[in-house]
C-alpha cells in the first residue's frame, strides 16, 4: 500500500517529535488531584483546570488529549464537548463522572467521546485510555501535516497544470499525452511539458502515486 512518509512531505524529521499534554477539568480538587498525579506519575505531562471556562481560556491547539467531569457548575463537560465542536477543536475527550447514565453516555460517545469513564476508577484504565487517546491525537495531526502538505503542493501548480491533473485523475485507465491533448485542444508535446511539472511538483513517481496523494487530501 501507498503511504506518504512525513519527512518526504518535506515537513522535516522531527515532524512527529512533540509532547502531548493531557488537560484535567474537573471542579473536584481532590478528583482533579489525584487524576493528575496518576498521570503524572505513567509519565505524562499534565495541565489542571477548575472549569470549563477555564480551559477554553488557556487551550490553543495543543496535541494530547481532555479528561473532563460531566457533572460542573457554569458549563458540564457535554457543554463542554459541544463548544469545542462549535469551534472546530477536535481534542480527543474522555469523560469521568459519578452520575452517569446510559442516555448521557451514548450521547457524549456519539459526539465523538473517546470514553465514558464511571466513578471510581482504577489508575490502570485511565492510563489505558489516556495512551490510546494520545495516539488517536498524533495520527490525526499526522495526517492533517500529510494533506497540509499535499495541498501545499497543489497550490504550486499553474492552472493548466491542474487541468492536467484533472484528467490524469478522472479515468482508472491511464490516458496518454494524445488523448490528453485532444481533450484539452493543445498539443501533444504542451502536455508532456505540464504532465512533467505536475509530477515533479506533486513529488509523484507514478500515476499510481498521484492518484493516492489525490485521495489523501480529496482532490479525486
Amino acid at each position: 500500500m501507498f503511504t506518504l512518509s512525513l519527512t518526504r512531505a518535506g515537513t522535516g524529521n522531527n515532524a512527529l517529535s512533540y509532547l502531548p499534554t493531557i488537560f484535567i477539568v474537573d471542579d473536584d480538587d481532590a478528583v482533579r488531584n489525584a487524576v493528575s498525579m496518576s498521570l503524572s506519575v505513567a509519565g505524562f505531562s499534565v495541565k489542571e483546570h477548575s472549569s470549563a471556562q477555564s480551559f477554553l481560556g488557556e487551550y490553543s491547539n495543543q496535541p494530547g488529549c481532555l479528561i473532563a467531569d460531566v457533572q460542573m457548575p457554569n458549563m458540564s463537560g457535554l457543554e463542554l464537548q459541544q463548544e469545542l465542536k462549535k469551534n472546530n477543536i477536535d481534542i480527543p475527550i474522555i469523560f469521568i463522572t459519578g452520575h452517569g447514565d446510559v442516555r448521557m453516555s451514548v450521547n457524549a460517545l456519539k459526539a465523538g467521546a473517546i470514553d465514558f469513564i464511571e466513578k471510581p476508577f482504577s489508575k490502570d484504565q485511565l492510563v489505558t485510555r489516556v495512551r490510546e487517546a494520545v495516539d488517536l491525537d498524533s495520527r490525526r495531526r499526522d495526517q492533517e501535516k500529510i494533506q497540509h502538505e499535499i495541498m501545499r503542493r497543489y497550490d504550486s501548480l499553474t492552472a493548466r497544470e491542474r487541468d492536467i491533473l484533472q484528467m490524469l485523475l478522472k479515468d482508472h485507465a491511464s490516458l496518454s499525452n494524445k488523448d490528453i491533448a485532444a481533450e484539452l485542444g493543445i498539443s501533444r508535446r504542451t502536455v508532456e511539458v505540464h504532465r512533467s511539472a505536475v509530477m515533479g511538483k506533486m513529488l509523484a513517481n507514478s500515476r499510481a502515486e498521484l492518484v493516492e496523494l489525490a485521495k489523501l487530501c480529496g482532490l479525486s
